[in-house]
């Protein structure tokens, strides 16, 4: 399997590298926020020696609700990002929900991440493909709910034959078991990497009971922080390159996904273990 890199951030994920750790928060609520979260994931990160990239997304574009916090929107939005990538020196990963938006996310997002529910939308896949291309950047690409692990090839054969070029992380998120629930399959990240492309696990959307959210009467996405750790741990343990994982200071208080986030003070004592756990199982 190839090892992606980002040559300016002495960034690399792949076989044989550290863990990497995309982290922040679900959806940017003010800058003040970010700025905290990110302030503690870095120092976390650089005490571990662990790649680290600050993630948050601009919009919540599939929320269960109307009524929902979707976020700032894109121009605030990536004003908020880009101070927090200057203030803090470190890489961004951020998604795409429009074909309009690619253009100015890949212009400042490091790592241009697609929606799992957006992962066959053949012309954004492309359009943020070429524009992440052009930048010099990394694409992260979430397996759809709905996907089989080798279905992810599909979606690699699209960006290589728009490209020419291997610059893919797949993403692990769960699929979908029966009504509000998600189920992750272990093998499925060996499955991804036999692909060719490095793989993360998303612990915090895989513990998702989508729209079975007792407080809003199902009309948002309920969770089990508890299964987090959980689930990252094992995914580490089966061979993931990396984690994404969503804190908020105060879990219960987010304004996106709050049930399963995890609380900011307890990073380091995750990623230590993350940390452990990765050392042990990397190819000799």
């Amino acid at each position: 399997m190839a090892v992606l890199k980002l040559e300016r951030w002495n960034f690399a994920i792949g076989d044989g590298q550290p863990l990497v750790v995309m982290a922040g928060l679900n959806v940017l609520e003010d800058e003040g926020l970010a700025l905290e979260t990110a302030l503690h994931l870095h120092g976390v990160c650089a005490d571990l020696g662990l790649p680290f990239v600050f993630k948050a997304s601009f919009d919540k574009a599939n929320r269960s609700s109307i009524r929902s916090y979707r976020g700032p929107g894109l121009t605030e939005g990536l004003g908020i990002l880009a101070r927090v990538k200057a203030k803090f020196d470190v890489p961004i990963v951020t998604d795409v929900h429009e074909i309009y938006q690619v253009e100015a996310v890949a212009e400042l997002a490091d790592i241009v991440q697609i929606p799992a529910f957006l992962c066959r939308q053949t012309d954004l896949v492309i359009a943020a493909a070429k524009a992440t291309d052009r930048a010099g950047g990394l694409l992260h690409v979430k397996k759809g709910q709905f996907l089989a692990p080798w279905d992810c090839k599909n979606i690699l054969d699209k960006i290589r034959e728009a490209t020419d070029r291997d610059f893919t992380i797949l993403c692990e998120r769960g699929v979908s078991f029966g009504y509000n629930n998600l189920v992750v399959d272990m093998l499925g990240i060996e499955g991804m990497k036999l692909l060719g492309a490095p793989v993360t696990i998303d612990a915090t959307h895989a513990v998702q009971l989508p729209g079975a959210d007792p407080r809003s009467n199902s009309a948002s996405t309920g969770g089990r922080r508890s299964g987090v750790p959980l689930l990252a741990k094992a995914a580490v343990a089966a061979g993931a390159d990396g984690v994404f994982l969503e804190f908020h200071p105060e879990p219960d208080k987010a304004r996106c996904d709050g049930p399963s986030c995890l609380p900011l003070e307890g990073a380091r004592d995750l990623l230590v273990t993350l940390k452990a756990i990765h050392t042990l199982v990397q190819p000799a």
